[in-house]
């Protein structure tokens, strides 16, 4: 990790697993860390949990249910008020319930994946663009998206619902507004993580099957939520001239674990189309809009 004292650096769902080690691996860089949560008890141990490593880590709390569009607003009027520019954000927090075949909601009446993986993230950015000026922003995708794409006609899955279905769509469309972001002078990068046995996907996997070959990859395969975070950092932190986001993730087998690297980037990401769909999507769910380009605007003005 290079020396990042006097950075501000904004990470979703860093109260636990991977964003827990996002935000300790760059608060013992030295820089200044918001952690958004939606539970202040899980923050304040994440908090203590990160001072452990890194005593003299300066860390701020702030509240934030992104399956809650009146939550993330209120977050992005506070950070407006504080008017601290950022030099980082990581759209990390996300959710999966497999196991669950329920369709759930979110307060706001959407599908409970992709409020928090994608509208919650969309609002928020939109919220606080004048921030992100000069900031890069690393996108956490998921593995996923090299198998799923985005029904068109049924966005948030109506219609023969599944949870693996739900998130994959989620995080599609979360994939798409980062490359659109990007597309408007934004410095975006996307990361995922694959598969992290102490976390998310391998946990519900373990609970569903006791014994035989899918226990054992939910328990063996891939990377400690630590090693899980290392292509994010890479994101965040690698100094890069190209226009266009790069991928980072795990390079070893199947690209389940191993150190993080390059990675050629998901396909159905690279759809201009489906980057202006799924803005046009967040601005008529969210009823929040900006203009584009906004983010290269700022930049020069920083």
């Amino acid at each position: 990790m290079p020396d990042l004292t006097g950075r501000s650096v904004l990470v979703t769902g860093a109260s636990s697993g991977v964003g827990l080690e996002i935000a300790r691996a760059l608060a013992a860089a030295g820089a200044r860390v918001i952690l958004p949560v939606r539970d202040r008890g899980r923050g304040e141990r994440a908090i203590a949990a990160i001072r452990e490593a890194a005593p003299d880590a300066a860390l701020t709390l702030r509240d934030l249910d992104l399956a809650r569009l009146d939550s993330v607003r209120a977050l992005a009027t506070t950070l407006l008020a504080d008017a601290v520019l950022l030099d980082l954000y990581v759209m990390n927090a996300g959710i999966i319930m497999l196991g669950d075949p329920v369709r759930h909601l979110s307060p706001d009446g959407f599908e409970l994946h992709f409020a928090t993986n994608f509208l919650g993230h969309f609002a928020l950015t939109l919220g606080i663009l004048p921030l992100l000026g000069g900031a890069r922003i690393v996108s956490q995708s998921s593995g996923i998206v090299g198998f799923r794409d985005i029904d068109w006609t049924d966005v948030q899955v109506e219609r023969r619902y599944g949870a693996l279905k739900a998130y994959g769509s989620s995080k599609v469309a979360l994939g798409l507004f980062a490359m659109e972001l990007a597309r408007t002078g934004i410095d975006v990068q996307l990361s995922h993580p694959r598969i992290a046995p102490d976390t998310g996907i391998a946990g519900t996997v373990r609970q569903r099957h006791t014994g035989g070959v899918m226990h054992r990859l939910a328990t063996r395969l891939g990377n400690t939520p630590a090693e899980a975070a290392e292509p994010a950092l890479l994101a965040a932190t690698t100094v890069s001239p190209a226009s266009t986001p790069t991928l980072f993730g795990p390079a070893g087998f199947g690209h389940v674990g191993g150190r993080a690297a390059p990675q050629k980037m998901f396909r159905h990401l690279l759809d201009p189309d489906g980057g202006r769909r799924i803005w046009a999507v967040g601005e008529a769910l969210s009823k929040m809009s900006a203009q584009r380009g906004i983010g290269r605007a700022v930049g020069d003005e920083a």
